[in-house]
């Protein structure tokens, strides 16, 4: 937004975490600082002290902000099916926000979204009647999976439907001695096929957890 429009605009906390949140989306957390805020919101850093004490502060809003752009599980729904949309709800929000990957389970001081995000998923796994220690370490599973999946699809060198040959096929060529034969066939029979998305590998892994909590969660 150019400095002139957000000048014209009433600074507020809302709007602060706001323009942070677009300002991490373009340029990376580590291009988030007070000075650079409000450089971007047309204004002077110490305009925004009076809404936020410190770059802790907007941190700790910021993250706040993705979890409430994730739809809560219903404790009343079905478990599986509400894992499996939080699953997706929460890959989707950090794809829309790459930053937060590593910054979500960080908050010493989480906001109220945060909290309520949390207090849905366990009330889900609960009232599904897991017990209070097979709770936490679905939890604990469910969201290392996510995370992990999520970081790993922001570091690779392509994105999207038939996107992969752009960098395998220049690393074939380098195959032609025959000392790779499993990397090949794996290419080959599957990251080469039409259609193929890294994304699709969400699924089948979170099916996979989901399975294997159903079975510990009936002989609980």
């Amino acid at each position: 937004m150019p400095a002139a429009a957000s000048q014209r605009l009433p600074l507020s906390r809302e709007r602060v975490l706001q323009c942070a949140v677009a300002l991490a989306d373009e340029s990376g957390i580590a291009a988030l600082t007070i000075r650079t805020l409000a450089q971007s919101m047309g204004t002077k850093p110490m305009s925004l002290y009076y809404y936020v004490a410190n770059k802790d502060e907007i941190l700790d809003g910021i993250v706040d902000m993705v979890f409430s752009e994730i739809e809560l599980p219903l404790p009343d729904g079905d478990w599986r099916e509400e894992m499996q949309r939080r699953a997706h709800a929460v890959r989707s929000a950090l794809k829309r926000h790459p930053w937060a990957v590593g910054l979500l389970e960080s908050r010493s001081a989480p906001g109220p979204a945060t909290l309520r995000h949390h207090e849905a998923t366990l009330a889900t796994l609960r009232a599904a009647g897991f017990s209070v220690q097979l709770t936490a370490h679905a939890y604990a599973l469910l969201d290392s999976y996510i995370y992990g999946f999520a970081l790993q699809e922001a570091a690779l060198p392509f994105e999207g439907r038939d996107t992969a040959a752009e960098i395998t096929n220049p690393i074939m060529e380098r195959f032609s001695t025959g000392e790779y034969p499993h990397m090949v066939e794996i290419a080959v029979e599957h990251v080469l096929k039409p259609g193929y998305d890294f994304g699709d590998e969400f699924a089948f892994g979170l099916n996979l957890i989901l399975d294997g909590l159903s079975r510990l969660a009936s002989a609980d």
